[in-house]
C-alpha cells in the first residue's frame, strides 16, 4: 500500500491500542473460539480468500448500519461488485474476532488480498484521493470510474 495509507493505518492502529490500555479491563472481552490461534490463523484463511473482503453490519444487499453502506456504495460506485462479505451481526464470534485479528476497533473492515486496509474513513478517503483506484488495479480490478471519465 502507499505511504499515505500506510501512515493513516498507522495512526489509527496507534489510537486502538491507547484506547485499549484506558479501557476498564483492557477492552472488549474476546470470544475463545475467534480469538484462539486456530480462530485467528481462520480468520487469516477468510480474509486471503479472495481479493476483497469486507466484514460488515448486514449485507452488501441490505447494510444495517450507514458506515457499512457506505463502503458498499464505494466499492458500487469502483464497479466491485465481486467482493466476499460477511455479516458480524450474525455472529457476535466473528464480530469480537475479526477486531482482534485487524487490531481495528469498529465495523465495517476491509481487506485487500489478505492486507487490511481500514474501515468507512479510511476507503473514503482513499476514493477521494484517488488511491483506492490505484489500490485496485493492483488488484487486477479496473475501476469502473476510469471508464466513466472516459465517456465524459
Amino acid at each position: 500500500m502507499n505511504s499515505v495509507f500506510g501512515a493513516a493505518a498507522r495512526s489509527v492502529r496507534a489510537l486502538t491500542a491507547l484506547s485499549r490500555l484506558t479501557q476498564p479491563g483492557g477492552g472488549a472481552a474476546c470470544s475463545r473460539l475467534l480469538c484462539s490461534a486456530e480462530g485467528q490463523k481462520s480468520l487469516e484463511e477468510m480474509v486471503k480468500k479472495d481479493k476483497v473482503v469486507v466484514f460488515m453490519k448486514g449485507t452488501p444487499a441490505q447494510p444495517m448500519c450507514g458506515f457499512s453502506n457506505a463502503v458498499v456504495q464505494i466499492l458500487r460506485m469502483h464497479g466491485v461488485d465481486n467482493y466476499a462479505a460477511y455479516n458480524v451481526l450474525d455472529d457476535q464470534d466473528l464480530r469480537q474476532g475479526v477486531k482482534t485479528f485487524s487490531n481495528w476497533p469498529t465495523i465495517p473492515q476491509v481487506f485487500f488480498n489478505g492486507e487490511f486496509v481500514g474501515g468507512c474513513d479510511i476507503l473514503l478517503q482513499m476514493h477521494q484521493s484517488g488511491d483506492l483506484v490505484e489500490e485496485l488495479e493492483k488488484l487486477g480490478i479496473r475501476s469502473a470510474l476510469l471508464d466513466a471519465e472516459k465517456e465524459q
